[in-house]
C-alpha cells in the first residue's frame, strides 16, 4: 500500500476558491419567489415545506402546479408516517422540499445540490438539524434543496401482484424523488439555481436511493453529478422476496391477501403498526425498499455491472472507518463480555458475508496483533457489513470507465464521544457545515473546521465542475482519500480486508 502526499489545496484543486463567493442576500432584498414567501437564515434565503407533488395512497405522484396564491414557507412540512420520531408532525401529505439560496436571481444560475435523507427506505427526514442547508448554501455559494418522500410500506410495499392499479408499487418512494427532481428542473432557476448543474447527494439510505435512481430510466437527465455517503444499492429486492415481505406485512396486520383493498382506507397509523413485521428473508424488522419490477426499475443498479445510464455521471462514494459503532453501542449488551473466545461468533452474527468465523478472526489477529477484541470487532463488522457495497459500486464504475469516480474514507474520530470513533453519519455535519447542530459528533475545533472545509469543498467542487479534487478511483490502484487530521490519498487502503470479504458473495440488505 503506497501513500500519495498531498495537502488540502492540492487534493481539492482550489476547492476553496469555488466556496469563496459570499452569499448575496442583504437588507432590502425580497424574501419572495413568485407566490412563495420565505425567510432568512445565516445570510441566505430559506423556503421550507414547499409541496412538489401530491399522491393518493399506493399511487404514483402528480407534480404540483406553480401556486396561484401566496404560500408562506417558513416551517418544514410533515414527514412520512413512520415508527419513532413521534415529536415530528407525520402525514401522508409529506411530498415537500426545502430550499436555501444565496439569492433568488434567475440569472445567477448557481449549481444545485439536492439531498436525500438516510434511514434506509423506512425512516428519517430532512428536518434533522444536521441536514439544514443554510451553511452549505452560504459557504459553497450554491442552491441547496432537501427532500422528503414516501417511505416504508407507503413508498415501497410490493402490491403489483394484486392488480394493475398497483403497477407502480414497490418503487413509489423512488418516483417521488424523480418527481422532486423534475420540480427542481422546472422551477429552480427562479430560486437562482442552474437546472443543468444539479448534483444529488445522500447519506446511508439516501445514498442507496441515489444508486437506485442511477438505474431508473425516468431519472435520466435529471441530475448531473452524485455523491453517496455510506449508502449503496448493489441490487434491489427481487419480486418474489418483495411479495413474501408483503405477506408478512399483511400477517402483522392480521389481514389476508383478499383484504388488500382495506390497505387503501385504513388509517396511516394502522399501516405503521404493520412495520413491526418480521422480515421473512433476512430476519429482523421487515425491510421495504425498491423492487426489480422491469418497468420503473428494469435492472439492478450495480449488478452485474454499473447501469449504463449512470456511467456518464461523475460520482463521489464515501464511507466511514468504523461505521458500526453507530449501530452497535460500545456500551451496550453486544459488547458486554467480549473476549477472544467469543469474538469470532459475535462478528459473524453481524455480517451477511458467509466466511468461516475463526478464519476471519485469525486474519485480523495476523494483520493487527496490537488490536483489542473491541477494535477487531468494529473493524470486521464495518468491513464485512457496511463497506463491501461501496467497493462493488466503485469497482463497477472503474471497470466501465465511468466519467469520474472518487472515493473517500472518513477516519477522524469524534472528539465529543471517545467510544464512538468515526461512525456512521459522522460525515453529515462536515458536508453541511452543521458542526454545532444537535446530533453532531464532530466538535467545533480547528480539526472539525478543516475536515468540513475538505469534504464540503469536494462536494461543492463536484457540483460546480464535475471534479472532486483528488486522484480518481481506477483499477487496480483504488485511490482513496483518507479524511482525518492528516488527509492523504492512499492506494487500495485496507486491501487485505477488501480481498478477504470478497471471498464470498455480498448479500445486499433487503435483496
Amino acid at each position: 500500500m503506497s501513500a500519495v502526499k498531498a495537502n488540502r489545496r492540492q487534493m481539492l484543486g482550489g476547492a476553496a476558491a469555488v466556496m469563496a463567493a459570499p452569499a448575496l442576500a442583504s437588507r432590502g432584498v425580497s424574501n419572495r419567489v413568485g407566490p412563495y414567501e420565505g425567510t432568512r437564515e445565516a445570510g441566505v434565503l430559506s423556503f421550507k415545506g414547499l409541496c412538489y407533488a401530491t399522491a393518493a395512497r399506493f399511487a404514483p405522484p402528480v407534480q404540483e402546479a406553480w401556486p396561484a396564491k401566496s404560500v408562506r414557507c417558513v416551517e418544514f412540512g410533515p414527514i412520512c408516517p413512520q415508527r419513532g420520531m413521534s415529536e415530528e408532525a407525520q402525514s401522508e401529505d409529506c411530498l415537500r422540499l426545502n430550499i436555501w439560496t444565496p439569492e433568488a436571481n434567475p440569472k445567477a444560475r448557481r449549481a444545485v445540490m439536492v439531498y436525500f435523507h438516510g434511514g434506509a427506505y423506512t425512516t428519517g427526514s430532512v428536518t434533522d438539524p444536521l441536514t439544514h442547508g443554510q451553511h452549505l448554501a452560504a459557504s459553497g455559494d450554491v442552491v441547496v434543496v432537501t427532500v422528503n418522500h414516501r417511505l416504508n410500506a407507503l413508498g415501497y410495499l410490493w402490491l403489483q401482484p394484486f392488480g394493475p392499479r398497483f403497477a407502480d408499487s414497490g418503487n413509489l418512494g423512488q418516483l417521488d424523488l424523480i418527481c422532486a427532481l423534475t420540480w427542481v428542473r422546472d422551477h429552480i432557476e427562479k430560486f437562482g439555481g442552474d437546472p443543468s448543474h444539479v448534483m444529488v447527494f445522500g447519506q446511508s439510505g439516501g445514498g442507496a436511493k441515489i444508486a437506485t435512481l442511477m438505474a431508473m430510466p425516468k431519472a435520466q437527465g435529471l441530475f448531473h453529478a452524485a455523491a453517496t455517503m455510506s449508502g449503496q444499492q448493489v441490487v434491489a429486492s427481487g419480486p418474489a422476496h418483495a411479495k413474501a415481505r408483503t405477506r408478512a406485512f399483511l400477517a402483522a396486520l392480521k389481514l389476508g391477501e383478499q383484504d388488500i383493498d382495506s390497505l387503501l382506507t385504513m388509517p396511516a397509523e394502522r399501516l405503521v403498526e404493520g412495520l413491526s413485521a418480521t422480515d421473512p428473508i433476512m430476519g429482523g424488522v421487515a425491510y421495504f425498499g425498491p423492487v426489480l419490477d422491469h418497468t420503473n426499475l428494469p435492472r439492478h443498479p450495480f449488478w452485474p455491472d454499473a447501469a449504463p445510464q449512470s456511467t456518464g455521471i461523475p460520482m463521489i462514494l464515501g464511507n466511514v472507518m468504523q461505521e458500526t459503532r453507530a449501530f452497535i453501542d460500545p456500551r451496550g449488551p453486544k459488547l458486554r463480555g467480549l473476549d477472544w473466545d467469543n469474538l469470532a461468533d459475535r462478528i459473524m452474527a453481524e455480517v451477511k458475508v458467509d466466511l468461516e468465523p475463526n478464519y476471519v478472526l485469525a486474519q485480523y489477529r495476523q494483520h493487527h496483533p496490537e488490536w483489542t477484541p473491541e477494535q477487531v470487532f468494529y473493524a470486521a463488522t464495518t468491513a464485512g457489513r457496511s463497506w463491501p457495497g461501496q467497493v462493488i459500486e466503485a469497482d463497477a464504475r472503474a471497470a466501465a470507465q465511468a466519467k469520474g469516480t472518487w472515493v473517500y474514507c472518513l477516519e477522524r474520530p469524534s472528539p465529543v464521544d471517545p467510544l464512538r470513533g468515526a461512525a456512521h453519519t459522522d460525515d453529515i455535519p462536515y458536508v453541511f457545515g452543521t458542526l454545532d447542530a444537535k446530533g453532531s459528533y464532530s466538535g467545533v475545533d480547528q480539526g472539525a473546521r478543516a475536515t468540513s472545509a475538505l469534504l464540503q469543498g469536494a462536494f461543492v467542487k463536484l457540483a460546480k465542475t464535475g471534479q472532486a479534487g483528488w486522484e480518481p478511483y481506477r483499477l487496480p490502484e483504488r485511490a482513496t482519500l483518507m479524511v482525518g487530521e492528516k488527509p492523504r490519498v492512499e492506494q487500495d487502503p485496507r486491501g487485505w480486508e477488501r480481498h478477504m470479504w470478497a471471498m464470498a458473495p455480498y448479500v445486499q440488505p433487503g435483496s
